[in-house]
């Protein structure tokens, strides 16, 4: 694992964390209301927009399309276009590392009257889009791809048939994707899920659904127009995660959180916390822009183990890492199940966090949908590769903080994908 000095990071065993923790905005709605603006009528504001990497993307793209953006002096200024106001990019569409730029953005090009491209970076290239080339194609788009991957070739259409599409797997990047093609479809689409995800395209776009039984029925009406708006961005709960285990995990430690978003479908990490003896309060629960949002405080405390599976993975899917690290060093076994779809992430999450939490100390065992992790270890020092994941390289950084030795974590630099401020507010909180 070869790197350069400045893609390092030196992790000590600390004293305890106190202090207060300003997170990134979040990127999942960031990323929606940049789209959402460039599609609506009008000048739309965005307070708080996020300067991490994949929310760039986002913007970089919608340049492209014709989109003008600039800072203001709320945050950002986004001059919507409507639905069929985008222009032809004059070159291939790149996406960064943001799976979510490219999902979302395919569903939007699949309505167009022109072709573009959609490239990214080594990491996303190798992430499957057949789950997206599939409903697509079913609404009439035709769609080129390197065997399922990107690059993707987008031929627009503007005669997208509405479908009634059940979601093969539980994803809300592909709910978002589809939905956002029946934008430009006529009549009625409609997307069916059978385990719950992020629910933020449905709130944002003020989507009607209806659950009968186990499912969830979420539609909406070809040309449906919005006008422009003012988007208020919370703290990113995904962010808050790798503090909310440190504060949990490290001794003698006190961290409050102001202004995270606690959408209910993104938050079980509390719970699952909680349910191993996490200290966590939420205080001043209020509603901004339709997103809830609080401030949290968590306090050092003792984690026990526990099993997770079933229908809350969906809700905690990139929060498993970071679990994992307080799973090792929490009282009895924790078993991680049902978690496949971490396979599929930036890198392999789960063999990524059983290669750098066993080089600690670790005793883990992995499976093919999740790990079996014993718990009680005193994790040791070492050197450990993040694998250009930014969620690999944050939880790496957490679990040194408990670790005996100097763990140095390579490929430190992929934070900056999600918190480009991650090193420094670690620093910072000692």
């Amino acid at each position: 694992m070869s790197d350069s000095l400045e893609n390092v990071r030196i992790l000590r065993k600390s004293r305890g964390l106190v202090g207060t923790v300003l997170l990134p905005a979040d990127k999942s709605i960031a990323h929606r209301a940049a789209l959402f603006s460039a599609l609506s009528i009008g000048t739309s504001h965005i307070v708080g927009y996020p300067t991490s990497e994949d929310p760039k993307s986002t913007l970089s793209c919608l340049r492209q399309l014709g989109i003008q953006i600039a800072s203001d002096e709320v945050g950002l200024s986004v001059v919507g276009k409507g639905l069929d106001g985008l222009v032809t990019p004059e070159n291939a569409l790149d996406c960064g590392n943001s799976g979510t730029t490219m999902r979302l953005l395919s569903g939007i090009l699949a309505g167009q009257s022109f072709s573009s491209v959609l490239t990214g970076d080594s990491s996303l290239s190798a992430r499957p889009m057949g789950r997206i080339i599939d409903p697509l194609r079913m609404m009439g788009a035709l769609i080129q791809s390197n065997g399922g991957r990107a690059p993707l070739r987008i031929e627009g259409s503007q005669n997208l048939r509405a479908v009634e599409y059940e979601l093969p797997v539980a994803s809300a990047q592909v709910k978002s994707c589809v939905l956002l093609a029946g934008l430009f479809s006529e009549g009625i689409t409609t997307v069916i899920e059978n385990t719950p995800t992020r629910d933020h395209t449905e709130r944002m776009l003020g989507l009607s659904s209806v659950t009968i039984g186990s499912k969830k029925y979420i539609s909406v009406q070809g040309g449906q127009q919005k006008t422009a708006q003012m988007w208020s961005i919370p703290g990113d709960f995904s962010a808050a995660a790798f503090f909310l285990v440190a504060g949990s995990i490290v001794p003698n430690s006190a961290l409050h959180l102001p202004r995270v978003g606690l959408n209910p479908t993104r938050t079980g990490l509390i719970d699952i916390l909680r349910a191993m003896g996490a200290d966590i309060s939420i205080r001043n629960e209020r509603i901004v822009a339709g997103e809830p949002i609080a401030d949290l405080d968590v306090r050092s405390s003792e984690l026990t183990g526990i099993t997770v599976g079933g229908e809350i993975i969906a809700n905690i899917i990139d929060e498993i890492p970071i679990l994992a690290v307080a799973a090792s060093v929490a009282e009895g076994e924790t078993i991680i199940q049902d978690a496949a779809e971490l396979r599929f992430k930036e890198t392999d999450r789960i063999s990524a966090m059983m290669n750098g939490l066993t080089t600690l100390g670790a005793r883990i065992e992995e499976r093919e949908d999740g790990l079996v992790i014993a718990g009680g270890s005193s994790l040791t020092g070492g050197t450990v590769e993040s694998f250009n994941d930014h969620r690999i390289a944050m939880a790496m950084g957490v679990a040194g903080l408990m670790a005996s030795g100097d763990v140095r974590v390579e490929g430190a630099n992929a934070a900056a994908v999600s918190f480009p401020t991650f090193w420094d507010v670690l620093q910072e909180l000692g």
